[in-house]
């Protein structure tokens, strides 16, 4: 194992493979550089990657935050995992399993495993969590990083705090220190599976809270469809095994208020398009980005439906996505529904 691995304490530097030159992944590269850490920032197209090498930026997502001199840009897995004590994965979800298919045949010990994306698998309703566990069933146990982040405040150096879920407490600890900085917080649990559906659900829930506040139904709504929102991610959280308190934490109730109030959160301007009377097909040509909520809202339905939970505000979002249910229609049924206890859903 190498030096960086060893110890009870966070290494003062470490080399990281940092996968996915999106906004978020080139956010959290960024990061890295910044605190001492050797980089490399991979990404599909070598010519893509060797621009941003050559000018120093991500021009297309975070224009304006300048690689540190530790960032390398490249378009090689090889040469991006070549001595990495960390590998971090921040692909769109839906090529998660694709990707760590590529991955698995460079990776090798002592490189450990990390991924900061979220949704569930398109088709099976998994969670990455347990993806990374069927593809790469010998790995050391792994992490996952979630929480209320947008790139380009985390990129700006603006002050923001996450979580680090993993079985393995040691490693969490590591991680979250070589995440940390003044201004860059990072809280350790070891509820996954929580973290996982967190991170998952809000982005449906933020495509609701575009769509109402797209049809002008105010703040007394967004906060009730927040609150109700939250309350469908802990029933179903609580059937799949996870621990209700997470889902109070940043990667629950903190993501899901920051994508639901925020238009830099691009599922909810998903849902701001929608109300405008966009399809979803234009909906996402404008947006011209990754919307994790579109596909995950059919998977969180098929994931509902599984267990035998109830979520009115998703299958909401599923009738407007996939059924053509027109999105007025699809909030006058849930006003419909009938009364009952709060906490009986």
């Amino acid at each position: 194992m190498s030096q960086a691995m060893t110890g009870n304490t966070p290494a003062s530097s470490i080399s990281v493979a940092v996968f996915g030159a999106g906004a978020w992944g080139t956010a959290l590269a960024i990061l890295m550089a910044r605190n001492g850490h050797r980089v490399r920032l991979w990404g599909r197209h070598p010519e893509t990657m060797a621009r941003m090498q050559a000018e120093r930026c991500n021009r297309r997502y975070l224009p304006d935050a300048l690689f540190p001199d530790a960032l390398t840009a490249t378009g090689d897995i090889e040469t991006a995992l070549d001595a990495a004590d960390l590998a971090l994965v921040a692909v769109p979800s839906q090529g998660f399993r694709a990707f760590l298919r590529d991955l698995a045949p460079h990776l090798r010990q002592p490189t450990r495993l990390a991924w900061a994306s979220k949704g569930l698998e398109v088709d099976s309703a998994k969670r990455l969590d347990e993806i990374v566990s069927e593809e790469l069933p010998h790995l050391a146990p792994p992490a996952v990083i979630s929480g209320p982040t947008f790139a380009a405040e985390v990129a700006a150096g603006l002050p923001t705090a996450v979580t680090v879920a993993s079985h393995d407490g040691d490693f969490a600890e590591r991680l979250a220190g070589w995440l940390h900085n003044p201004r860059f917080r990072a809280y350790r649990v070891d509820d996954v599976i929580g973290v996982e559906l967190g991170g998952a659900l809000k982005n449906v829930l933020a495509i609701a809270a575009g769509i109402a506040d797209g049809l002008h139904f105010g703040a007394n709504t967004r906060a009730a469809l927040i609150t109700r929102g939250l309350a469908e991610i802990m029933r179903l959280g609580v059937h799949a095994g996870a621990r209700k308190e997470t889902f109070m934490g940043l990667a629950g109730l903190g993501d899901l208020v920051l994508t639901c109030t925020d238009n830099q959160s691009r599922n909810r301007r998903f849902g701001l398009l929608l109300a405008e009377g966009k399809c979803v097909d234009e909906a996402l040509a404008i947006i011209d980005q990754a919307v994790e909520g579109q596909p995950t809202a059919r998977e969180a339905w098929r994931l509902a439906e599984r267990l035998g939970v109830e979520m009115p505000i998703t299958h909401a979002v599923y009738k407007v996505l996939y059924e053509d249910l027109p999105a007025r229609a699809a909030v006058d049924e849930l006003l419909r529904r009938n009364l009952r206890q709060e906490q009986d859903g």
